[in-house]
């Protein structure tokens, strides 16, 4: 049963990326964007190449997660992304504050799940090897 509804959260996560991504291009190169952009998130990115950066990640993390690679990395880059956008979401635009809420959801399981990849980073003392047999000099 986790297995299905990881599997769905990686989707599920990938696409609204994707979907995202792609649309910020639209707005990027002066097209309409086919879903409504939130004008309080456009005003933040005075500089196009903020844009272009954020985007340019969400495509690729979105790609990653669709393709079931290198997730703990894609999860590792979505971090600052999706908090950044609930916190927009949450005290300056309420508009897409359910569907914000739904994502940091499905994104806080997938980091539960994934949690073994990540408690390296809490370690007091972390075990530095240099790739030599043993982790000797």
């Amino acid at each position: 049963m986790i297995r299905i509804m990881l599997h769905t959260a990686r989707i599920f996560l990938g696409l609204v990326f994707l979907i995202a991504g792609v649309n910020g291009y639209f707005v990027i190169f002066g097209y309409e964007a086919f879903i409504q952009n939130s004008p309080e998130a456009l005003k933040l990115f005075e500089f196009e190449y903020l844009l272009i950066f954020e985007k340019s990640l969400e495509i690729i993390c979105s790609v990653l997660l669709l393709f079931n690679r290198f997730i703990p990395l894609a999860l590792s880059i979505l971090a600052p992304l999706i908090t950044n956008i609930f916190l927009l979401h949450l005290f300056v635009d309420h508009s897409l504050l359910p569907l914000v809420t739904v994502l940091v959801i499905v994104y806080c399981f997938m980091l539960f799940q994934y949690k073994r990849n990540f408690i390296s980073i809490f370690e007091k003392n972390p075990k530095l090897t240099f790739g030599i047999k043993g982790g000797k000099l």
